[in-house]
């Protein structure tokens, strides 16, 4: 059985060649423009590949060029993997969403709260980063952090607000899910869980990680393995780059190299490295309704209850410049509920979410679409400049 990607005509994908070539020209707009070092796009459609190419520099200082299997930091792109396997544990029973986590991990019971001394609503924003901890006190939690809470960012779990200041987390590197996640239960956590959406960067996705090793009674990486990466053939994701595989990451100016230092700390949240042909195979499996080369990975309905709206209008409220209009939030991805509304050039029900060090990912399942974008320098533009000439390419 093959596992490659089917090839496409733009024509059998309902696209435009003019317009996916229009591609070429803006990715070398960027290089040029030294937003980018380079990049690998990837489009997808009707279940094939219309676009697949190589951009720019792998490596500046050498002038390397691109390779269409350059291996990326994914940062936070690893997320949605992580959300596909929280799925997997719902679908089988495993777990459910309003399950509190304390039922997993007993150290959860009691966490407090972290409110601001004066004034004394508990409810008042704290400013996102804090230089000096300020007077604060901590109080009970209205009820208790729930997995729910964990996956859609509502949690008030490490998400840089007043909690995480007096919290301090600091991880060591020898630390696994197993030994951290309890020590992250201390808290306290940044406010009343369910009240606000507050990105959660590097800890409550991980909570999530360690209750799948719990239930599975298998390490998050080896059940990740053999759950999402094997049946879709992502044969370069990785936690541990193999030393064969260094030569084609992607090399970053002023990298420190944390991805050299071996770890068996095992996030849910980031850290995997990647290329672009492991993650069109991820996109493809979710635009498909959850499967891939025969391989069903979950259904339909939890790729639906991944991507559907769980937060509201909290997600849309986080903006400093004021609210967001047509977008949510669903379990680890962001979903374009209105493209007029939010001022976005994804599609209606598109989903997926980026890292910090560039990429991005989503799919369309009304529009059949998949974007992949490796980069490795983190821009609001490339993306979204993407976004419309992909738009702009769908004529069928």
């Amino acid at each position: 059985m093959t596992t490659e990607l089917p090839q496409g005509t733009s024509e059998e994908v309902g696209m435009s060649s003019e317009g996916l070539d229009r591609i070429d020209e803006l990715m070398q707009k960027f290089v040029d423009d030294e937003l980018i070092q380079g990049a690998v796009v990837g489009i997808g459609r009707r279940g094939k590949v219309a676009y697949y190419k190589a951009h720019g520099f792998a490596d500046l200082d050498t002038k390397a060029p691109m390779q269409r299997d350059a291996m990326f930091q994914m940062a936070s792109s690893t997320k949605p993997i992580l959300g596909v396997a929280a799925m997997m544990m719902i679908e089988e029973g495993r777990f459910k969403p309003g399950d509190p986590v304390e039922k997993y991990i007993p150290e959860f019971e009691g966490i407090k709260v972290a409110v601001l001394k004066e004034p004394a609503d508990e409810d008042v924003s704290p400013e996102w980063v804090f230089k000096d901890v300020p007077e604060h006190r901590l109080v009970d939690v209205h009820r208790p952090v729930t997995i729910h809470d964990l996956l859609t960012h509502t949690s008030g779990l490490g998400s840089s607000g007043l909690g995480s200041a007096v919290a301090k987390f600091n991880r060591g590197l020898e630390e696994t899910l197993a030994t951290w996640i309890p020590q992250v239960a201390a808290g306290p956590l940044d406010f009343q869980p369910g009240s606000r959406w507050a990105y959660s960067g590097t800890i409550g996705l991980d909570v999530v990680a360690r209750i799948i090793e719990i239930v599975t009674e298998k390490p998050f990486n080896e059940f990740v393995q053999e759950r999402i990466f094997d049946p879709l053939d992502m044969k370069d994701t990785c936690w541990n780059l193999p030393k064969e595989k260094t030569p084609r990451l992607v090399v970053i100016r002023g990298d420190k190299g944390s991805w050299k230092i071996p770890t068996r700390y095992y996030s849910g949240s980031y850290a995997t490295i990647s290329t672009a042909r492991d993650y069109m195979r991820f996109e493809q499996m979710l635009a498909n309704g959850g499967t891939l080369f025969g391989n069903r990975l979950i259904s339909k309905e939890s790729v639906e209850l991944m991507s559907t709206n769980k937060v509201g209008e909290l997600h849309g409220n986080v903006d400093k410049g004021g609210k967001i209009e047509g977008v949510g939030f669903g379990y680890t991805v962001g979903i374009t509920i209105d493209p007029e509304l939010s001022n976005s050039p994804r599609g209606e029900g598109a989903f997926g979410w980026g890292g910090a060090a560039g990429t991005v990912s989503w799919s369309e399942p009304k529009r059949e679409l998949t974007v992949v974008l490796m980069v490795q320098q983190p821009t609001k533009e490339v993306p979204d400049e993407l976004a419309k000439v992909v738009s702009a390419a769908i004529v069928d």
